[in-house]
C-alpha cells in the first residue's frame, strides 16, 4: 500500500500538477503578449492558435535557459529577484498615485458574481481556485534539493524567504488593485470583460490614461512571468527526472539520463517541455483554456499535498516521527522506506502542528473539489472545465501502470549514499 500511495501521490499526481504549472506559466505569458498587442493595436483580434504559438516561444526560451545557459541560471534568478522588487514599486507608485480610489466599503463589503452562479457562496468557492493557484509552487525549491548544499537547512529557508517576500508584496499589490478598480457597478462590464486579456492591465490603463505607460507597467509583469516559466521548467523537470530515476515512469532509463558535461537532465527537460507543448494545444479549441490548465495544476498539486499532509498528520499524532537526537546510533539512513522517520531542523510544536495540518487538510479538500467546476454558467463544450477528464485519465493510467508493470520493479524512492 505504501508503494502504491507513493506511485499515485509522489509521481503521477505531483508530476501532473507540475507539468500543468509549467504549461500554465508559458500559456499565461502568451495571453499576456496578446493583451499588450491589443493594447497597442486595438484592431488586433487574438486567436487561440496565436496564444499557443506564443506559449511555445516562451517554452523555447525556458528550455534554452535550462540547457544551454545552465551556468547562468542562478545569476539569472538573482537578477529576476531584483527586478521583482524594483518592478513592484515601479507599478505600485504610479498606480496608487494616478488612479481614483474606492472606499473601504466597496473593497471589503462588495461581492461580484460574474459567473452567473445561483448563490454568492458558489461564486466564492469557484473563484477560490484562482487564488489557490497563486500559492502553488512554493515548494519548488524542494525539487532542486539534490543540487543544493545543506539542503535540509537551505531549502526551508528559501521557502520561508520566498513566502515572506511574495506574501508581503502580493498582499500590498492586491490591496492597491482593489482600491483602484473603479466603480464596483461597472467592474463586471469593464475590467472583467476587458479585451486586454487580464483585468489588471485594464486597471493600469484606467489609472494612467496612457497606453505607453500601461505598456511599460504591464511589460514588467510579463518579463517576470516569462522568467518564472524558467524556474517552473527547472523544478518540474527535476521532479520528472527524480521519479524516472526511481523507475516509476515509462521509459525511465532514457528520462533519468544526466548529461555528463553539465549534470543537467536534458531528456527530462525536453520531455517536460514537450508535455507543456501538448497541454497548450487546449488553447486552440477552448475559450477558457487558461482556466483548464490552472485547474489541472491545482487538482494535481493539491491532491498530492492532501495525501502528504494526511500522512504527516497521522505520523505526527501517533508519534512515529522521532526527534533527530533520539534516532538509534546504528541508524545510517533516515526518512527512507523501511527506515526511521526523524524531524529535520525545522519543526512546529506538536499541538500547533496538528492544528495547522487539520486546517490545511480542510482547505485543500475544498480547493480540490471546486477545481473541477467550470468558471461560469451556462456550461458549454467550449467553457467546460476538462480538468476532471485529465485527472481521471492520470489516475487510470497510473493505476494501470503500477498494476501491470511498475509493481514488479518499483521499490520506492532511490537512496543515494556518499562514501
Amino acid at each position: 500500500m505504501a508503494l502504491f500511495l507513493t506511485m499515485i501521490q509522489l509521481a503521477w499526481l505531483t508530476i501532473t500538477g507540475w507539468q500543468a504549472a509549467n504549461a500554465s506559466g508559458a500559456f499565461n505569458s502568451g495571453i499576456f503578449i496578446q493583451g499588450l498587442i491589443v493594447l497597442c493595436n486595438p484592431n488586433h483580434v487574438p486567436k487561440g492558435w496565436q496564444n499557443t504559438l506564443l506559449s511555445w516561444a516562451v517554452l523555447a526560451f525556458a528550455v534554452s535557459i535550462n540547457t544551454i545557459a545552465t551556468s547562468l541560471l542562478a545569476r539569472f534568478e538573482g537578477l529576476i529577484l531584483i527586478l521583482h522588487i524594483i518592478g513592484f514599486f515601479a507599478i505600485l507608485i504610479p498606480l496608487t498615485y494616478l488612479a481614483p480610489h474606492a472606499n473601504a466599503h466597496d473593497v471589503f463589503a462588495t461581492f461580484i458574481n460574474a459567473g452567473g452562479w445561483d448563490t454568492q457562496a458558489y461564486s466564492f468557492f469557484v473563484g477560490l481556485v484562482g487564488s489557490a493557484f497563486a500559492f502553488v509552487g512554493a515548494d519548488s525549491a524542494v525539487h532542486m534539493a539534490e543540487e543544493i548544499k545543506r539542503a535540509a537547512v537551505v531549502v526551508p529557508q528559501a521557502i520561508l524567504f520566498s513566502i515572506t517576500i511574495n506574501g508581503a508584496l502580493g498582499f500590498a499589490m492586491l490591496m492597491a488593485i482593489l482600491f483602484c478598480l473603479g466603480d464596483p457597478e461597472q467592474v463586471p462590464t469593464t475590467v472583467l470583460q476587458t479585451p486586454l486579456g487580464f483585468p489588471f492591465i485594464q486597471v493600469f490603463l484606467d489609472a494612467t490614461s496612457s497606453i505607453p505607460g500601461t505598456a511599460i507597467m504591464a511589460s514588467i509583469v510579463l518579463v517576470l512571468g516569462i522568467s518564472s516559466t524558467c524556474g517552473l521548467l527547472a523544478s518540474s523537470s527535476r521532479m520528472f527526472w527524480s521519479f524516472a530515476r526511481d523507475r516509476g515512469l515509462p521509459f525511465s532509463g532514457q528520462i533519468s539520463k544526466v548529461d555528463s558535461r553539465t549534470s543537467i537532465p536534458i531528456t527530462a527537460v525536453a520531455t517536460t517541455a514537450f508535455i507543456s507543448v501538448l497541454l497548450t494545444l487546449i488553447g486552440i479549441g477552448s475559450s477558457v483554456a487558461f482556466n483548464d490548465i490552472i485547474s489541472i495544476t491545482v487538482v494535481g498539486l493539491y491532491a498530492s499535498y492532501l495525501v502528504a499532509i494526511v500522512l504527516l498528520l497521522w505520523r505526527r499524532v501517533t508519534g512515529a516521527i522521532r526527534p533527530a537526537n533520539e534516532s538509534p546510533l546504528e541508524t545510517t539512513i533516515v526518512n527512507a522506506p523501511n527506515s526511521t522517520l526523524t524531524w529535520g531542523p525545522f519543526k512546529m510544536p506538536h499541538l500547533l502542528g496538528i492544528i495547522v495540518n487539520i486546517i490545511a487538510i480542510v482547505y485543500t479538500i475544498i480547493v480540490f473539489l471546486f477545481s473541477f467546476w467550470p468558471p461560469m454558467t451556462p456550461v458549454t463544450k467550449s467553457t467546460m472545465n476538462y480538468s476532471s477528464l485529465v485527472f481521471g485519465f492520470v489516475i487510470v493510467v497510473s493505476v494501470g501502470w503500477y498494476a501491470t508493470v511498475a509493481r514488479k520493479f518499483y521499490k520506492g524512492p532511490v537512496v543515494e549514499i556518499e562514501h
